[in-house]
């Protein structure tokens, strides 16, 4: 899935969103994810669900506020692998002679 850091499964619109969204935090609650996405709550599960599989993020289920809730976090792959993929961008940007902001 990774060519020198560039991971096309993170690569995704999307996929990169959610990376980008968990990176700054532990965890996030799902609902948190969808609406800073801007994305249904179907089309945010199919995304999180390969991300999951990939092994580069958690989902965790309970009880709160008696309604079922789910939060999401990426794991120590999952934070390794976005690392390495924005690493991966920024020499592709340099390499272009675009600048980082």
């Amino acid at each position: 899935m990774s060519l020198g850091g560039f991971d096309e499964l993170i690569h995704a619109p999307l996929r990169l969103r959610v990376c980008a969204i968990l990176s700054a935090t532990d965890e996030a609650e799902f609902a948190l994810v969808r609406d800073e996405t801007g994305v249904s709550e179907s089309v945010l599960s199919k995304h999180v669900k390969q991300l999951e599989e990939a092994g580069y993020v958690k989902v965790r289920k309970a009880v709160a506020a008696q309604r079922q809730r789910t939060w999401l976090a990426l794991t120590a792959a999952g934070r390794t692998a976005f690392a390495g993929h924005m690493a991966a961008l920024a020499r592709l940007a340099a390499q272009a002679g675009v600048a980082a902001e």
